[in-house]
Parts: structure tokens; C-alpha cells; sequence
């Protein structure tokens, strides 16, 4: 009996190829850079099953070359690069891989917080273009992180996993989303805002909330006009809910005091951002999930999906759900 034939959109941890070795018939995309779409669409043409990455564009045309298609896979917990419902209409269940990257990035916003507050990113560049010349009372000056407020939008995991780490500094936190978690504010010590609220008493705010068509550019020159002119925003999760043009005006204007950003828009940043002029506006490649451990597990992850798809099992973390009550491809 032939082995179903797969196609990995990037060379992923050795921890998820393993699990995919012998079961299939496995081609990996192995260059640093996405394949381009056109060959994207020639391999998923000729597999049963994938592996994509958010850099992969997975529409209903490509869903449609290929009518033996039985699973999409997406190798990170994001899945704006995919159209679900179409997935759904064609009966191909689509997995992801939450919860195992939740700490790891929750870890890298609050670090981004803390490096923006203390102007880590200016303070090395101050060492390394030689300007250290002695010690100065209001040399490179920042905001204090403890007793100070912390705005969160988007409450899930990752949200709650920044208040967990507040606590810890003496934070006051105030989390704003759609749907509000009286169960958590007393357990956690957080309390519930409107954005207007949070936007105007915070002295942080990180965003940890999905991209959909109200998200996007959620954060825009209404917004920064809100905010504390000392306040930093933080960016662990879709580029395109900040409006990068309004943020480049706040940060330089000063209506803000600061940004750090591990997304962006477009991703990645262009060299000729203006956002990368500007000494308030710290960015980092997108790496909230880029620990040894976490990025093993999402490999695992996304192998299991694509291996409980390949055998018409139900996905351990499937999106549509809804697809097994429609049926899925045979």
C-alpha cells in the first residue's frame, strides 16, 4: 500500500519530521525564504495532506487544484493565512497549534515591555557608537515597570499569561475584551476596562488579540490619541492591527512614548520603513514563539494534525470543528 504523500512548507524541527518520515511520503520546502505561491500551488496539486506556515497563502483555488486534499495543517496557533470557511465548504479540517506557545510568548512581551521601557535597544547603541563617556543623572532615562499600569487587549491565554507575570512586578492590570471574564478578575487581580479606559490610564499596552476585520488597524491615530504621552505599546500579535503609518506620527510627534513590535506590517518590515529611523520604536523579527522547546512542540503538533487528517481521524487541535459535522474529504 502506497504511503500518503505530503508537502512541508518549511523545514521544521527534526521532532515533527521524525513523526512524518516513515508514514509518508514526505517532500520539504528547505530554503530560508517561502516558496513562491505558484509553487506552492504544484506541490499541494500532487499531496494528500501539508504543513503551511503563516507565510503561506492557503485560498479556495488552491484548495480546489487538488480534490484529494485532506488536510491543512498550520504550523504556528495564527491561522489568517487560510481560508477556513472555504477549508470547511470543501471538507478539509484545518489544525493549528495553540496553547504550547503561550508562556514562550507571553516571555517575549514582557521582555519587549521591559526593553522598551528601559531603552535597552538606544542604551547599546549609545555603548557601541562610543558616546559612553561617564555616568549622568538623566542619562537614557526610562519608565519604571513595577506599580505602574499594564492595558492588555485580548484576555486568552497569552493575555492572561502577561497579567501572571504583572503580578509579579506589582502591576496594576486592566485587560479589555469581547467577551468579559468576571471568573478571572477576582482570581487574577485584574479588572475589566473599555477600551477607552484602557487606552487612557495605561501605562502599557500590549495587544494579544486576533486579526479580523475589526482588529485591523485597531491601533490608529484615534487610539494613540487616547493614550498617556509617555505610554508603550507592544506587539506580539498581527502586524496589521497596528496602523504602522499613525504609529510612525504618534511615536515621532510624541503623543506615545514608545513601541516595541515583534510583527509587523508587511512582515517582514521594509528597509525603508520610516519606523526604523525613529529611536522610540524597538522591532524584532517575529520570534514571540522562537524557544528550542516551543518550537519542537508546535513541530509535533502540527505533525500529529496532519497524521489524524491523512488517516480521516478527528484533528487533536482542529479550527472547523464544524467540518466533521459536514463531512470531510475521503
Amino acid at each position: 500500500m502506497s504511503k500518503p504523500k505530503v508537502f512541508v512548507a518549511r523545514l521544521i524541527p527534526e521532532e515533527g519530521l521524525a513523526m512524518l518520515r516513515d508514514l509518508t511520503e514526505m517532500q520539504v520546502w528547505e530554503d530560508e525564504l517561502p516558496p513562491p505561491h505558484e509553487v506552492l500551488l504544484k506541490q499541494v496539486r500532487a499531496v494528500d495532506g501539508v504543513i503551511s506556515l503563516l507565510t503561506d497563502k492557503m485560498d479556495a483555488a488552491l484548495m480546489d487544484s487538488n480534490p484529494r486534499l485532506k488536510v491543512i495543517s498550520n504550523y504556528a496557533v495564527g491561522y489568517d493565512n487560510i481560508d477556513v470557511p472555504a477549508a470547511t465548504a470543501r471538507g478539509i479540517p484545518v489544525g493549528n497549534t495553540p496553547g504550547v506557545l503561550t508562556d514562550t510568548t507571553a516571555d517575549l512581551a514582557f521582555t519587549l515591555m521591559m526593553a522598551a521601557a528601559r531603552r535597552i535597544q538606544e542604551s547599546i547603541d549609545y555603548v557601541r557608537a562610543g558616546k559612553w563617556k561617564t555616568w549622568g543623572p538623566k542619562l537614557l532615562t526610562g519608565q519604571d515597570i513595577h506599580g505602574a499600569t499594564l492595558g492588555i487587549i485580548g484576555f486568552g491565554r497569552i493575555g492572561q499569561g502577561m497579567a501572571k507575570r504583572a503580578a509579579g512586578f506589582g502591576m496594576r492590570v486592566l485587560y479589555y475584551d469581547v467577551n468579559r471574564r468576571a471568573d478571572l478578575e477576582k482570581t487574577m487581580g485584574v479588572a475589566y476596562a473599555d477600551m477607552d479606559t484602557l487606552l487612557r490610564e495605561s501605562d502599557f499596552v500590549t495587544i494579544h488579540t486576533d486579526l479580523n476585520a475589526t482588529t485591523r488597524h485597531m491601533m490608529n491615530a484615534h487610539a494613540f490619541a487616547k493614550m498617556k504621552r509617555t505610554a508603550i505599546l507592544v506587539n506580539t500579535a498581527r502586524g496589521p492591527i497596528v496602523d504602522p503609518n499613525d504609529l510612525y506620527d504618534a511615536l515621532r510627534q510624541g503623543k506615545i512614548g514608545g513601541a516595541a513590535l515583534d510583527v509587523t506590517e508587511p512582515e517582514p518590515i521594509p528597509m525603508d520603513s520610516p519606523l526604523l529611523t525613529l529611536p522610540n520604536c524597538l522591532i524584532v523579527p517575529h520570534i514571540a514563539s522562537a524557544s528550542v522547546a516551543t518550537r519542537a512542540q508546535m513541530a509535533q503538533m502540527a505533525a500529529a494534525n496532519l497524521i489524524a487528517g491523512l488517516r480521516g481521524d478527528r484533528l487533536p487541535t482542529c479550527v472547523n470543528a464544524e467540518v466533521y459535522e459536514r463531512g470531510v474529504r475521503k
